[in-house]
C-alpha cells in the first residue's frame, strides 16, 4: 500500500526545496524526493560552493595587491587543497540547514530516484536496492540540471572535466583551457587565474557573456585581458587530443586553426536539464524546445503534475527556479499569485569585477521597437569606488523615451551584484527616472552610479 502525501516534489535543488517550504507554510503534507544531498546542484556543486571558491580567490587577490592600499604582505601563496575543503564545508554547512528547514516544516525526504507513474504515483527507488510507491495529488518536478556535453569534447573526469569535477579537484593544474565564456566559464576562469594558473578561455559567440549587454561583454574581456587571462572569442574548439598528463585543444578562430596543450579541459559549455527516465513519455507529457511544456502556473499537460527550475523554458537560475516553485504551489494551494515577469529576473556573475543585469539589453529594447535614452555613470568617477581600489566599471540604464519605463540595467564593478536588487523593484513598481533622482542615495556608496546613470539619460548627470 502505498503512503499519500498532498504534494511530492522530485528533487531538492533550490527549486525544489523552496516549493516544498512554501507549500508546508500553507498547510499542505510534503514529501521531497532526493537521490544525493539536500539542495540540488545549486547548493552542493553550483552556487554556493562557487562563490566560497571565488571568495577565496578574491582574498588571495587582496594580499596581492596589499601594497595598494599600504599594507605589506610578503610570502602569500594559495593552498589549494584547503581552498577545496572550504567550499566543501561551506556546501556541507549549507545542505545540513536545508535539513534543519524539512525538519521544522515536517517535510518528509524520501531518498532515492524519483520517477512518475500513472495515477499520481511516484516510484522511489532507493539506494538499498528496494522500490517504494507513494500518491499525491499534486506532483512537481525539479529534477535541475547537468553538465552539456559536446561530442568533441567528451568529458571523462580527469582530462576534460564539467563544473562538477572542478569543484572537486584534488590538484591545482598549471594551465586550463576552459570552453565557454558564460557565467560558469568566466568565474572560473577568475577563479584559476588568480591562484596562479595559466588560464585560456574560448567562447563560441562574438562576445564573452553572451546574453549580456554588449558593453558589458567588452569591460569584461578588457578586464580579463589586463589581468593576464588569454581570451579567444569567436572561437569553435574542434577537437581534443588527451594525451597522459596533458591534452592538445584544436581551435577554429577568425584567423586560422590553433593548437593548444593544457594540463586540464574544463568544458562549460552550458547545462542539459534531466528529462531522462523521469515518467515524461509514460504519462504523456508534452515537450516543447527539449523543455517540458508548462502555462503561466507551471502545470504540465498531465493533471496534478507541474515542472520547475532547469526543466522549463526560461533562464536557469537559482532564484528562478525557486521564485517558479512559490508561484506554483501558491496556485495549487488556491491562492492569486502572478505569473513571473521573465523580463525581470535579474542575472549575476561573481567575477572581479563583478557582473549584474536585469531587463532588456540596448540591443534588444532596439529590436523591439523601443525608442530610447541612455544613461552610464564609469565608477572612475566614484569616490567610494577609487577609495575601494575598484574603480573599473561601469552602471549603464535604458528608459524608453516615450513613456519613461525602465527597460533594463546592467553592471560591471565591484559588488554590483549587491546593488541590482534596486533595478528589479524599482521596475516591479515601475518607477521611473524622476523617483530614483529623488530619492537621495547615501555617499560614499557604489550605489549612487545607478542615480548618477539615471540622471546621465536624462542629461542632468552631476559628477561626470
Amino acid at each position: 500500500m502505498s503512503q499519500e502525501y498532498d504534494l511530492i516534489v522530485i528533487g531538492s535543488g533550490p527549486g525544489g526545496y523552496v516549493a516544498a517550504i512554501r507549500a508546508a507554510q500553507l498547510g499542505m503534507h510534503v514529501a521531497v524526493v532526493e537521490q544525493e544531498a539536500l539542495g540540488g546542484v545549486c547548493l552542493n556543486w553550483g552556487c554556493i560552493p562557487t562563490k566560497a571558491l571565488l571568495k577565496s580567490a578574491q582574498v588571495f587577490d587582496y594580499v596581492n595587491h596589499a601594497a595598494a592600499y599600504g599594507i605589506e604582505v610578503t610570502h602569500a601563496k594559495p593552498n589549494f587543497e584547503a581552498i577545496m575543503q572550504r567550499s566543501r564545508t561551506v556546501a556541507a554547512t549549507m545542505s545540513q540547514g536545508i535539513h534543519h528547514l524539512f525538519k521544522k516544516h515536517k517535510i518528509a525526504i524520501l531518498a532515492g530516484c524519483g520517477k512518475l507513474l500513472p495515477h499520481s504515483t511516484v516510484s522511489v527507488a532507493t539506494p538499498a536496492g528496494t522500490t517504494h510507491l507513494y500518491r499525491a495529488p499534486h506532483i512537481i518536478l525539479a529534477t535541475g540540471a547537468r553538465s552539456r556535453q559536446l561530442p568533441q569534447l567528451p568529458i571523462d573526469g580527469v582530462h576534460i572535466i564539467g563544473y562538477r569535477e572542478a569543484l572537486a579537484c584534488t590538484r591545482q593544474p598549471s594551465s586550463i583551457v576552459i570552453v565557454g565564456g558564460g557565467a560558469i566559464g568566466c568565474e572560473f576562469a577568475y577563479l584559476y587565474h588568480t591562484i596562479g594558473t595559466k588560464v585560456t578561455l574560448v567562447e563560441y559567440n562574438p562576445y564573452l557573456l553572451p546574453l549580456e549587454d554588449e558593453a558589458v561583454s567588452k569591460q569584461v574581456i578588457k578586464s580579463f585581458t589586463k589581468k593576464g587571462i588569454e581570451v579567444y572569442t569567436a572561437t569553435e574548439v574542434t577537437k581534443v587530443e588527451v594525451m597522459a598528463d596533458s591534452s592538445t585543444v584544436h581551435m577554429a578562430t577568425q584567423s586560422g586553426v590553433l593548437q593548444m596543450d593544457s594540463a586540464l579541459v574544463l568544458s562549460a559549455v552550458g547545462v542539459q536539464p534531466n528529462i531522462e527516465n523521469i515518467g515524461l513519455e509514460e504519462n504523456g507529457i508534452l515537450m516543447e524546445g527539449g523543455k517540458v511544456a508548462v502555462d503561466p502556473y507551471y502545470r504540465t499537460s498531465c493533471n496534478g503534475v507541474y515542472a520547475i527550475g532547469d526543466l522549463v523554458k526560461g533562464p536557469a537560475l537559482a532564484h528562478v527556479a525557486s521564485a517558479e516553485g512559490i508561484v506554483c504551489v501558491e496556485k495549487i494551494a488556491g491562492l492569486t499569485p502572478d505569473p513571473l515577469n521573465y523580463n525581470n529576473l535579474p542575472s549575476c556573475t561573481y567575477l572581479q569585477p563583478e557582473v549584474a543585469s536585469v531587463g532588456y539589453t540596448e540591443k534588444a529594447a532596439k529590436e523591439a521597437g523601443y525608442k530610447i535614452k541612455v544613461g552610464t555613470f564609469p565608477f572612475s568617477a566614484s569616490g567610494k569606488a577609487h577609495a575601494a581600489g575598484a574603480p573599473e566599471g561601469f552602471v549603464k540604464v535604458i528608459f524608453d523615451a516615450e513613456y519613461g519605463e525602465w527597460l533594463g540595467a546592467h553592471m560591471v564593478g565591484a559588488h554590483v551584484t549587491e546593488m541590482i536588487a534596486e533595478v528589479v523593484v524599482a521596475r516591479k513598481l515601475e518607477t521611473t527616472a524622476y523617483e530614483i533622482q529623488n530619492s537621495v542615495h547615501p555617499h560614499p556608496t557604489m550605489s549612487e552610479a545607478i542615480m548618477e546613470a539615471v540622471a546621465a539619460a536624462y542629461g542632468e548627470v552631476i559628477h561626470l
